[in-house]
C-alpha cells in the first residue's frame, strides 16, 4: 500500500508560500484565487489539515477528495466547508488541462477574537460535514455568495480602521446565514438522493433491533448509523430534521419504542428482560424513556393489552 504524507499547514501565510501565492495583504484573513494557485510538479496525493477555516468554491479541480472510503468528484463546482483541525485527502490528476477556478476564503480563528463570531460559529454545523455533502449551488445562489465574497476582498484590500473587522464579520455572517438557507433547501430539493437516505435509514434500524444480540451489541449510535450510511451524524440529523422533523436519536428512540411495544404485548418477559435484550444497561433508563415517548409505563403499556 502506497504512504499518504500527511500535510499540516499552521497559517494563513504557510499556505500562501506553498500554492505560489504572493504573501497575503493581511496575516488572518484572505480570499485566494483559485486559478492562481501553483500545483508543484511533483504533486501527488495528501492528506491536508489546515489550522483555519476554508471556504470555498471550487471548479475544474482536476482532483478527487477522498473522505473516509469513497472519492468525490468537484469538477462540476460545488462549495464546502471545512473547519480547523479536520483531515481531508486530495488525490490530484498529474495530467489534467481543465482550467480550474473558484476561490478560497481563509479565515483564522484569531481573526475572530473578541467577535460575535467567536461563539457563533460553531452553530453552523456544515463544517461538520463530510466533503461528499457539499453544498450544490443555484446560478443565482452562486452570485449571492460571490458577491459577499467580493465585499470582504475590498474591505480588506482597502485601509484597514477600527471598522474594517466588525464590517467583514457581518459579511462573514450573512454568508454563513445564506449557506444555511441553501443547505436547507437543498435538504428538500434533492429528493431521490435524500430519501434514499431515508429507505436506507429504516431499512438499517429494522435490521438492527430484529438481530437477537442487541443485548450485547447495545443501543445503535447516532454515529454508527451515520457512518452506516457513509454521512456525517449532523449531516445525517440536519437532513432527518427538514424532511421528517425529526432527528437521527428521536428516529433510533422510534425504532427501539415500536420493537418494546412488541415485545411488551406478546411476550412475557419482564420488563427487565425487554431492557436487557434491546441493550439497556439498566432497566430503569428503559422505563423512564418509553414513558416519556408513550405517556405510559412499560407495564402500564403492557395492561392496557389485558
Amino acid at each position: 500500500m502506497t504512504n499518504i504524507k500527511t500535510q499540516r499547514v499552521k497559517t494563513i501565510s504557510e499556505f500562501h508560500q506553498l500554492r505560489g501565492l504572493p504573501k497575503p495583504e493581511h496575516p488572518l484573513i484572505s480570499v485566494v484565487d483559485y486559478a492562481e494557485v501553483k500545483r508543484p510538479p511533483d504533486i501527488s496525493s495528501t492528506n491536508w489539515v489546515f489550522d483555519f477555516y476554508q471556504i470555498s468554491i471550487k471548479r475544474c479541480m482536476n482532483t478527487k477528495i477522498r473522505y473516509g472510503q469513497q472519492e468525490y468528484d468537484f469538477d462540476e463546482g460545488v462549495m464546502f466547508f471545512i473547519s480547523p483541525n479536520q483531515v481531508f485527502r486530495i488525490e490530484p490528476d498529474p495530467n489534467a488541462t481543465t482550467e480550474r477556478s473558484g476561490w478560497m476564503l481563509l479565515i483564522h480563528p484569531d481573526f475572530f477574537w473578541n467577535t460575535s463570531l467567536a461563539k457563533t460559529i460553531q452553530q453552523y454545523e456544515y463544517f461538520d460535514y463530510s466533503v461528499n455533502e457539499a453544498l450544490f449551488l443555484s446560478d443565482k445562489e452562486e452570485s449571492t455568495i460571490n458577491h459577499i465574497i467580493h465585499a470582504i476582498r475590498q474591505e480588506y484590500h482597502s485601509n484597514i480602521d477600527h471598522f474594517s473587522q466588525q464590517i467583514i464579520i457581518s459579511q462573514i455572517e450573512t454568508l454563513l446565514s445564506y449557506a444555511e438557507r441553501f443547505y436547507h433547501r437543498q435538504f428538500i430539493t434533492r429528493k431521490i438522493t435524500n430519501h434514499k437516505i431515508l429507505n436506507r435509514l429504516e431499512e438499517l434500524l429494522s435490521d438492527y433491533f430484529k438481530d437477537d444480540d442487541l443485548a450485547v451489541k447495545g443501543l445503535p449510535t447516532v454515529q454508527y448509523i451515520a457512518q452506516s450510511l457513509n454521512v456525517s451524524p449532523k449531516y445525517l440529523s440536519n437532513l432527518l430534521k427538514v424532511l421528517t422533523g425529526q432527528t437521527a436519536q428521536q428516529h433510533i428512540h422510534e425504532k427501539l419504542i415500536e420493537k418494546a411495544k412488541e415485545k411488551l404485548s406478546t411476550t412475557d418477559l419482564s420488563v427487565s428482560e425487554i431492557a436487557y435484550e434491546l441493550g439497556f444497561e439498566h432497566p430503569q433508563s428503559f422505563s423512564k424513556l418509553f414513558k416519556s415517548k408513550t405517556d405510559l409505563s412499560p407495564l402500564e403499556f403492557r395492561a392496557s393489552f389485558n
